[in-house]
């Protein structure tokens, strides 16, 4: 179980003089070699979910439509936790403008098929009325398919359903084969290039726990919730001031989806995993997934023959676990996702801490887009210490008071054993990036990455221009809840949609890409399969 709870050895904090010595060494190194074009074309993929509700805003209780196809086999278009919760998935493209691209086509061809539903473009949830209005997510007979839904099932009894009807964005990125050619023959010739990218990658992930809380400030947009989210865990409703009849909020928040109430779950709140190495990492989330917990234990796996959650311990698989980025590796079918890295390494990360922006029709901007691809490759080329537990403790708390009073004037975060204000901590983040922006702006031909990047500054220097201030800021003006601003805005949303059609080449892809899913659900239907409690054994017994 090392890495689980305890203090991680030879961890430790760097000074604030040496925080202020900090380079950018790799850069300079590709710089002074001609080899910083190397950094340009690294793989970007999308995944955006997005509740569908009806026309009166309330969470749709009908299936998931078979136009779509399969939601346990199509590669494109699922769902997450409920029946009701959309989940589109892009292929990762090279530019980002592909990948948005991508994820507007599915928007189209989805809008075609809702009938009367809209997709809600917020991430905290409306027209929820308890846990039992939120249907959880079907993916067939198959064992797999069982696996799936069993899952949510835990997640239920654990967690509530109203939770995981919370909506967000997730932007996958990988760094370009080329760049780890040339930094690992560079850095470390005397280990494998699998080795030195795990080991960089982990030291990109430490990089951004440590400065994720930026992407809460910047991007937020869940200052507001409706208080019928609180309808199955009423207490909770204390912590937050009153907008109006239907509606709470907390006045300087930026992305409540990221505080206690959403994402961070205070039943993982001890959970502290490794993410010093890749074999820390891996040992300390199987140690989750093998140790027993008490109250799960309570709960009961089977019982009366039915199943209420896959197993009774600290984590039933490795999604359970929140965090705000994820070392990924492709899964072959049926594989651990813990197995698939312990194989074969880390393939991309995966970047969880973004909100649907509700002003854009598909989520997510592009200036967006780039400015994330700009820090997540800034991560990468900062040195990164090892990260010991009081320094998970501090990110942790500096993400939860971003998320929960980001716009405070003066707002201090820690650092160090020391303080810093958001605002300076934040300007330095961005004086990182600039040069990294500048390189990748000479490749596209364009300032798109700086311009993104004083896109944000501004935002750093007047903290009314961000989604959540400026979400609150329309909800006072035009004198509406939460729930009817959300509406509204969703309904433009699926406007904009029905009104632009789709290539019809494109919309016989999709069709038919919908159709061969089905089939294959059908086909692992109608296949031999093992009796489940046997195939749930395999599963966990794979190493």
């Amino acid at each position: 179980m090392a890495g689980l709870y305890q203090d991680q050895p030879g961890s430790h904090a760097l000074s604030m003089n040496q925080t202020k010595k900090m380079s950018l060494p790799r850069l300079e190194y590709l710089q002074s070699s001609q080899q910083q074009h190397l950094l340009c074309n690294g793989l970007k993929g999308i995944e955006k979910e997005s509740l569908r509700i009806s026309q009166q805003g309330l969470i749709s209780q009908t299936r998931h439509p078979k136009a779509l196809g399969s939601a346990l086999t199509h590669p494109y278009i699922t769902t997450d936790y409920s029946e009701a919760l959309l989940e589109f998935i892009t292929p990762p493209f090279a530019d980002v403008k592909d990948s948005l691209a991508f994820l507007c086509n599915i928007h189209k061809f989805v809008f075609d098929h809702l009938e009367d539903k809209i997709l809600l473009n917020t991430s905290m949830p409306c027209g929820i009325d308890g846990d039992d209005s939120v249907p959880i997510a079907e993916y067939g007979s198959s064992n797999i398919g069982r696996m799936k839904h069993i899952y949510r099932h835990g997640l239920w009894h654990r967690y509530g359903r109203t939770m995981q009807a919370i909506a967000g964005i997730h932007f996958n990125y990988s760094v370009p084969e080329v760049l780890w050619d040339a930094l690992h023959a560079h850095e470390k010739p005397e280990i494998s290039l699998e080795q030195y990218k795990n080991a960089a990658y982990f030291g990109l992930i430490r990089n951004f726990q440590r400065q994720g809380w930026l992407i809460l400030y910047l991007f937020g947009a869940s200052p507001a919730i409706c208080k019928s989210f609180f309808k199955s865990r009423p207490h909770l409703m204390e912590d937050f001031d009153e907008f109006d009849n239907a509606t709470l909020f907390l006045p300087y928040a930026t992305s409540l989806r990221m505080s206690d109430i959403g994402y961070k779950s205070k039943n993982q709140a001890n959970l502290n995993i490794d993410y010093n190495t890749l074999d820390g990492y891996v040992e300390s989330l199987c140690a989750a997934i093998t140790t027993p917990y008490p109250d799960y234990q309570k709960i009961g796996v089977k019982v009366d023959g039915e199943y209420r959650q896959l197993n009774a311990n600290i984590l039933q698989i490795e999604n359970e676990f929140y965090s705000i980025i994820r070392p990924k590796q492709i899964i072959n079918t049926g594989e651990k996702p813990t197995l698939a890295l312990k194989r074969r390494g880390v393939r991309y990360v995966e970047m969880r801490s973004l909100d649907l922006d509700i002003f854009n029709p598909i989520g997510l901007e592009e200036t967006t887009a780039r400015f994330i691809e700009a820090m997540l490759l800034t991560c990468l080329l900062q040195e990164s210490p090892e990260i010991s537990l009081e320094e998970h403790h501090v990110n942790n708390r500096n993400q939860l008071a971003v998320a929960n009073e980001g716009r405070k004037p003066g707002l201090t975060l820690e650092r160090n054993g020391g303080s810093i204000t958001l605002d300076a901590w934040a300007q330095e983040i961005l004086s990182y990036m600039e040069p990294v922006c500048a390189i990748l702006d000479r490749h596209c031909g364009s300032d798109s990455f700086t311009d993104a990047l004083q896109l944000q500054r501004a935002r750093i220097l007047d903290p009314d221009l961000t989604p959540s201030a400026r979400i609150l800021a329309q909800m006072s003006q035009n004198d509406q809840e939460f729930g009817c601003f959300s509406l509204n805005k969703s309904s433009e949303h699926k406007q904009f949609f029905r009104q632009r059609n789709l290539e019809p080449s494109v919309a016989r892809q999709f069709q038919s890409m919908a159709k061969e899913s089905l089939d294959k659900q059908q086909q692992l239907e109608e296949a031999q399969q093992l009796p489940f409690d046997e195939f749930l054994q395999h599963y966990f017994s794979q190493k």
